[in-house]
């Protein structure tokens, strides 16, 4: 895969030293981070007792050569209306972060990678499942 998104668990996977994943995620020529994954995260952190250690990990982490944290804007609302609307006249409703993770991948043509399978009711995401 050329463009990839990272959801949340898949990066905790990632901080665990999941080796097969992290090398076929090596493969990938773009792999993007979310702001709204990165908030989750930060919450995460906030909750548990290695706060500081797990916040540098996430900074050398974004700020390797390979990792692009792209930005939330216009073109990403759009996206997200697009998928809420979608999703609510089929009636399968998923939590609103995911929602705008789901934008981002779809607005910057990347695949989703999570651990998440409500992620495949969103139309037209293109989603690498890991389990």
């Amino acid at each position: 895969m050329k463009r990839i998104l990272l959801d949340t668990n898949v990066y905790r996977r990632l901080y665990d030293a999941d080796s097969d994943l992290i090398e076929k995620i090596e493969k990938s020529q773009k792999i993007f981070m979310s702001p709204i994954v990165l908030g989750e995260l930060f919450s995460g952190f906030r909750k548990g007792n290695r706060e500081q250690q797990n916040m540098r990990w996430l900074e050398k982490f974004c700020g390797s050569n390979s990792i692009e944290v792209i930005e939330i804007g216009e073109e990403t609302a759009k996206h997200y209306a697009l998928i809420k609307e979608g999703l609510e006249k089929k009636g399968k409703p998923i939590p609103t972060n995911d929602i705008w993770i789901a934008a981002q991948a779809m607005e910057n043509g990347a695949v989703l990678v999570t651990n998440d399978g409500h992620f495949e009711e969103v139309a037209g995401l293109r989603v690498w499942g890991i389990s």
